[in-house]
């Protein structure tokens, strides 16, 4: 799916450049383009990189939950 048309920028290029370090918009927006013209694109590419970065976030154990009963 497209998400900056102005820069012709897909979602997954999206993800690709966020798998590879990009943590920000704003660096989002140097490497590929998105929202450097209308920003219309900003929040969806917003979300893609919350879902990229929540999604590598490794659960931590909780042995207290082993203990509790």
């Amino acid at each position: 799916m497209y998400v900056c048309l102005c820069h012709g920028v897909t979602e997954r290029q999206i993800r690709e450049v966020a798998e590879a370090g990009c943590h920000s918009v704003s660096e989002l927006t140097m490497r590929t383009g998105v929202g450097a013209n209308c920003g219309s694109c900003l929040d969806t590419a917003s979300e893609v990189l919350a879902q990229v970065h929540g999604a590598r976030t490794v659960p931590l154990p909780l042995p207290v939950l082993s203990h509790a009963a």
